[in-house]
């Protein structure tokens, strides 16, 4: 067992809040000793690195959580960060477009939250979606023009750059085996047998947040429960059938947007997600199977609510993550000339999406704090685009931690 330099703030996961967070530690306190453990070899490897790169503008989110709070700001924010540091981008604006009447009510309300979130939005008719995305059909839509699109994980790597420019450090290859506490001391333990030693320690382990909270020996009254997001692509001839960013109108009752179209930065299509339970938390195909992880999540009182509550819905998410022809079909709500061989499988993504033992998929970023930690223990779309004001809210709260013990540095 060796025993690292004491840090005054350890960081648990080097994805892109919690790179954030770091950055933000040192800027807001120089010379504060701040330190990322990340597992993987390199930063970004997960949800931060598996999206589809999207600037998101916040008009979905009710006023006054966290999410519409840090989106508006973090989609401006992200802009201006990716522009300063050369990091290829482009707000490109994006449509919310009703294919069916059932959703005009809901396209409606749409606007308003979006007025009430202060996003500049324009309704449009059938002719004007035409104007903008000549191959969509649709009865009427929203145009947000605040939404782009961006490299997340150029992102990430850049933050890391400067996290380490101002004298922080990250250790890849750090798995976090144990952690143990004291008031105002924190130790954790590596898969290397490496003891580092701080004053606070910052949870933000992404898909693996309530196992960290868990050995902090907090309780985070809450579980993730891993979501697998599919993906397919436009094959390249076909790419010129999407020119930007094509959403339906989302179902309230579900957390997540259903399949829309994506026009990278990198000019690629991307179409999705389909959203199935993952048998892993990394779990990027059906055959990654981790059956510990699979039994705590088949044990949670949690995952049957959610499955008796939103089982209709789920049986069709399933039955397109196995029917190409079912997911086409889909697609062609939006795009009516798609043919199932326009559509090439692309890499997937897994969501941590936390889940109260009732069944309550957790809508809001959750941030908790005990004695020296503080967990990020829901931290989904549009944790990416907000991920700078986010980092400043747990710099915020880490930094006062520290200054509680006496040990904030000049």
């Amino acid at each position: 067992m060796t025993v690292a330099d004491d840090s005054d703030v350890l960081v648990i996961g080097g994805g892109i809040v919690g790179l954030s967070a770091a950055y933000a530690i040192t800027r807001a306190a120089p010379g504060t000793r701040v330190t990322v453990l990340e597992k993987e070899n390199g930063p970004a490897r997960h949800q931060t690195g598996r999206n589809s790169g999207v600037i998101h503008s916040g008009i979905y989110y009710r006023p006054g959580t966290l999410k519409a709070r840090f989106a508006a700001r973090g989609a401006a924010e992200m802009v201006k960060f990716c522009a300063e540091h050369d990091i290829p981008h482009e707000v490109t604006g994006k449509l919310i477009v009703a294919t069916d009447r059932s959703e005009l009510t809901r396209l409606h309300a749409l606007v308003q939250r979006g007025r009430e979130n202060g996003i500049p939005v324009r309704e449009l008719g059938p002719a004007q979606i035409t104007d903008h995305e000549p191959q969509v059909r649709g009865l009427a839509a929203i145009h947000v023009g605040t939404t782009g699109v961006c490299d997340f994980g150029a992102v990430a790597d850049r933050l890391a750059s400067l996290v380490q420019d101002a004298g922080g450090r990250i250790r890849y290859g750090a798995e976090v085996r144990t952690i143990g506490r004291r008031p105002g001391r924190v130790a954790v333990r590596t898969a290397d047998g490496a003891v580092l030693r701080a004053n606070a320690l910052v949870n933000c382990a992404g898909l693996h947040c309530d196992e960290v909270a868990r050995l902090a020996g907090d309780d985070p009254g809450m579980r993730i429960v891993p979501f697998r997001g599919e993906y397919y692509e436009l094959v390249p001839e076909r790419n010129d059938l999407v020119r930007g960013l094509v959403y339906p109108v989302p179902d309230p009752a579900f957390p997540f947007l259903g399949v829309h179209l994506t026009r990278g930065i990198e000019g690629t299509v991307h179409i999705g997600p389909n959203a199935v339970p993952a048998l892993a938390r990394e779990g990027y195909g059906w055959r990654t199977v981790r059956p510990r992880e699979l039994a705590g999540t088949l044990a949670y009182p949690g995952s049957w609510r959610i499955a008796r509550r939103h089982w209709r819905y789920g049986a069709g998410e399933l039955h397109r993550s196995l029917s190409k022809h079912a997911f086409a079909q889909a697609v062609r709500r939006l795009l009516p000339d798609i043919a199932d061989e326009d559509l090439a499988p692309a890499p997937a993504g897994v969501r941590a999406q936390a889940v109260l033992p009732d069944g309550t998929l957790v809508d809001d970023f959750l941030i908790t704090q005990s004695p020296g930690m503080i967990h990020v223990l829901n931290a989904p779309s549009p944790a990416a685009t907000a991920s700078l004001p986010i980092g400043r809210e747990i710099a915020r709260r880490a930094l006062a931690m520290l200054a509680d013990t006496g040990t904030v540095r000049a």
